[in-house]
């Protein structure tokens, strides 16, 4: 397989370009982050092994701009960095897997392996409602030409919402779906975070997108206002 290697720490660069060229993988190493992007950007790799604290650039807005350009090759972030947000953050923006310092050599190609496999996941289709677009590979949302930033809650809430565009999305299955099975979210909480949805996506003077369903849930609306 061809991989890229971005990693600032020279010796830990070299202790992986020297392991994965044993396993008779080809090997690209960048030191710096806006290197290891642009190297990314304009050559074909299987895997890309990501540091999170690199100069230039962070691996976590490496991982964003990869991800908003359509590339999907499979990202292996690698880091010391092991705080639960950390890993989170990480997957949320693109990345496929993780693995934090130190860490066993085996694992690592176990891992890359494993990605390789698999091959670039497929650009996922953006959801659409109306002027309202949700993609689902940048986790962007727009409405015409405005971007809209949401929050994790709220996307999720939309995401759902979108998928079931034109159907009644009951109260209950938002719930499980945002929080969890089992979660003590209550009723009341849901309906503060859909008003500070509405807040962002709605605009005045056009009809509302997300409808009240009185009792039972919510539904977007998919036409054009």
């Amino acid at each position: 397989m061809r991989l890229l290697v971005v990693e600032d720490e020279r010796k830990m660069a070299e202790l992986l370009r020297q392991g994965l060229a044993e396993e008779g993988h080809s090997v690209s190493v960048a030191s710096e982050g806006r290197q290891g992007l642009a190297m990314a950007e304009a050559a074909e790799f299987d895997v890309i092994v990501l540091d999170v604290m690199l100069p230039g650039l962070s691996g976590f807005e490496i991982a964003r701009r990869l991800r908003a350009g359509r590339n999907q090759t499979p990202i292996l972030m690698l880091t010391a960095r092991d705080a639960p947000n950390d890993i989170v953050e990480g997957l949320d923006l693109g990345a496929d897997d993780y693995l934090t310092k130190p860490f066993s050599f085996e694992v690592l190609l176990a891992r890359v392996r494993a990605m390789g496999r698999r091959g670039p996941i497929p650009v996922p289709v953006p959801l659409k409602a109306a002027d309202l677009v949700l993609n689902q590979g940048t986790r962007d949302v727009s409405r015409g030409e405005r971007k809209i930033g949401l929050t994790r809650t709220e996307y999720s809430i939309l995401e759902l919402l979108m998928r079931r565009t034109g159907s009644v999305v009951t109260r209950d299955a938002l719930i499980e779906s945002v929080w969890g099975n089992d979660s003590e979210i209550e009723s009341n909480t849901l309906d503060a975070f859909v008003r500070l949805l509405r807040a962002k996506v709605e605009e005045r003077g056009k009809p509302r997108l997300i409808r009240t369903i009185r009792g039972v849930g919510y539904s977007l609306n998919g036409e054009q206002p």
